[in-house]
């Protein structure tokens, strides 16, 4: 009985332990988008150096797997804050409010272009939204010309547009939990599929079936997904000439000694053409704050101002020099001050 109680009584020693540790976390925990990663980095690093906090730990999750895991509860045990390289869906919300998670602060960061890139020891692409939709959708309009679908049976990238080489179709690119993947999809094969006047009425007609249609991808190994890795993405380019991928500009920017960006539409992937919106694939960025968490874990809200300082995120802020692409100024000045005022989200 003794020993019993003994062992009853270390159990419940160990278990108020591992709480009080639980409840004394005394850094930011960040989880989320790979693109968002190395801009929530380096903010990271400058707000440890430069303040009396410790420097957030940031895990790369791809942007589905990071608000998964945001809105799974209010407490130390679950992240302070989630990256994401598209907005939170209204099930996302639901899934959060769901889960005790109702208080959510959304902070616009900056814009960033989706590139389809290859190795620099071969030619610079040139391709079309509908070049990149009939490559890679799961299946196309039939070309015999009825309006009908059949399985995607195109082998080389001349079997999609005459004009294009006639190397295999092999595009390396980011899993269903990638916010870059869900952004690609939406602008670059949806831009391309709503080309074809027919497929297009669809989305009248019948959303559901236009949206299977225009957002499914291939799966007979045309479309190789690489994880949430983009710099894997780069070196895999590297080894593998004939390979394109899809990753954010930022990697693009980082590694142009390795890697060239296609023309889409007639428009390279530079700054100059993602910021004032002539580059046909580019998206914002996001990240989204717990406030429950502010006051409990130190810092939370000191981070914040770091990443929306002028010095960050501005014209010439050190994120420009990571391939960020700045907001103008008006809407850097409204989500500075929402995020002063730590408003919740408005969906």
């Amino acid at each position: 009985m003794i020993t019993n109680r003994l062992a009853l009584g270390v159990a419940l020693a160990l278990s108020a332990s591992a709480a009080s540790a639980a409840a004394a976390r005394d850094y930011i925990s960040i989880v989320g988008s790979s693109t968002v990663y190395p801009f929530a980095t380096v903010v990271a690093e400058n707000f440890g150096k430069t303040s009396s906090f410790k420097t957030p730990k940031i895990e790369s999750t791809g942007s589905g797997g990071g608000l998964k895991l945001f809105c799974s509860g209010v407490g130390v045990e679950y992240p302070d804050i989630t990256n994401a390289s598209r907005r939170i869906k209204s099930s996302e919300v639901e899934t959060c409010a769901s889960n005790g998670v109702n208080d959510i602060i959304e902070v616009k960061i900056g814009y960033d272009g989706i590139v389809v890139a290859n190795s620099k020891d071969t030619g610079q692409f040139a391709v079309t939204r509908k070049d990149l939709y009939m490559a890679l959708a799961k299946d196309v309009p039939n070309p015999d010309g009825s309006e009908t679908f059949i399985p995607n049976p195109f082998k080389t990238w001349k079997d999609v547009n005459a004009s294009l080489p006639e190397t295999g179709i092999e595009v390396l690119g980011p899993p269903p939990t990638s916010g870059t993947r869900d952004a690609f999809v939406e602008l670059a094969m949806e831009g391309g599929c709503k080309e074809i006047g027919w497929v297009k009425g669809m989305k009248k007609s019948d959303k559901n079936a236009y949206k299977a249609r225009c957002h499914s991808i291939r799966e007979d190994g045309a479309f190789i997904e690489a994880g949430e890795n983009d710099n894997l993405i780069v070196q895999k380019l590297q080894a593998n000439p004939s390979a394109l991928g899809i990753f954010g500009f930022s990697f693009l920017d980082q590694n142009s000694d390795k890697v060239q960006g296609s023309e889409i539409d007639g428009v390279a992937p530079t700054f100059e053409a993602i910021a004032d919106g002539s580059y046909p694939v580019s998206r914002p960025l996001y990240f989204y704050v717990k406030k429950a968490h502010i006051g409990s874990v130190p810092g939370i809200q000191e981070y914040l101002s770091e990443f929306t300082s002028d010095k960050a995120w501005g014209d010439e802020g050190y994120l420009t020099d990571k391939g960020m692409i700045p907001m103008p100024q008006e809407e850097r000045a409204k989500f500075a001050s929402d995020v002063k005022a730590l408003k919740n989200l408005e969906m």
